[in-house]
């Protein structure tokens, strides 16, 4: 089997700007955020967003990265809005297409299948054809007539995803509770990247979990990035929660421009390993303080 291991610069040199490119995960789980830090230090813009959002779009959105985003919904989870998303979105920075998320489920499915759309009662009935006036609607060639939205494919031209471990060959295994759609981000997309906590030998994968946890076949991957903490501060359970201590400096930061930049010098225009250890002092920081107000 190929070795497909590539470095975080690698990933990115085989992107462009102008691509459509779908981020895997879920809200503010398991995005792969070493790679979306990688690309906030590229030159890469005018770029698609296809993605469950999180920080993910937050981040390409502040770094005026972004001409469109295609999403169901872009949230921190515990903090139902990210900033950077809000703000782009309502000064019309950005294009949107706003879908249900059964829709963006069946774009990403129909692409990975190889037709043009799939049908779904999706969307009717409600203001999702209104603000996205691209849809098309179909009629059932059966007996019943139905009229159903025709929800096109979200064809990507790159994909990203976080896995737990993976092999060289890009086999992926995912411990946490749910895989999302991330084998669907991969299917839909012509270039395709995992990101991992750990690159481990074939014959180590499925022991670590059930083998239902081998979610990522190496025939959909690409290339393989080992990116030790490299979902955060988004979860990758069960080898780390969402730092909450962090996402609450990241969107107190995103209101003041001062404030932003001083988070941006420290944390992001630095290399992957220059925001690991920043976020490991700033984590002291706050636990330091926490046990001094204790101490008062």
């Amino acid at each position: 089997m190929a070795d497909k291991r590539l470095t975080l610069e690698d990933l990115v040199a085989e992107l462009d700007s102008g691509m459509t490119i779908g981020f895997g995960g879920w809200g503010s789980r398991r995005k792969p955020m070493a790679a979306v830090r990688a690309i906030l230090r590229s030159d890469l813009t005018d770029l698609t967003v296809v993605s469950y959002g999180g920080p993910d779009v937050g981040l390409l959105c502040a770094a005026g990265k972004v001409a469109k985003v295609v999403y169901g919904f872009v949230t921190l989870d515990s903090i139902p809005t990210d900033p950077h998303f809000k703000a782009a979105r309502q000064s019309g920075a950005i294009g949107a297409m706003e879908i249900d998320e059964g829709m963006f489920y069946l774009g990403l499915l129909a692409a990975s299948q190889r037709v043009p759309f799939l049908p779904t009662r999706a969307g009717l009935g409600s203001d999702v054809l209104a603000v996205n006036p691209s849809l098309r609607t179909v009629r059932s060639p059966y007996d019943d007539g139905e009229e159903l939205v025709a929800m096109p494919a979200l064809r990507l031209d790159a994909a990203v995803v976080h896995v737990n471990r993976s092999d060289a060959a890009g086999s992926g295994q995912i411990l946490g509770p749910d895989p999302f759609f991330d084998e669907l981000f991969l299917g839909a997309a012509d270039r395709r990247f995992v990101t991992t906590e750990q690159v481990v030998a074939t014959d180590e994968l499925a022991p670590g979990g059930p083998l239902q946890s081998m979610c990522i076949s190496r025939l959909l991957t690409d290339g393989v990035v080992e990116t030790p903490g490299g979902a955060h501060f988004t979860a990758c359970v069960p080898d780390y929660g969402r730092d909450e201590g962090f996402q609450r400096e990241y969107v107190a930061a995103a209101g003041d421009p001062d404030a932003w930049a001083a988070f941006r010098g420290r944390f992001l225009d630095v290399d992957e390993a220059g925001y690991q250890a920043a976020t490991r002092r700033a984590a002291d920081e706050r636990s330091a303080a926490k046990a001094a107000k204790e101490g008062a």
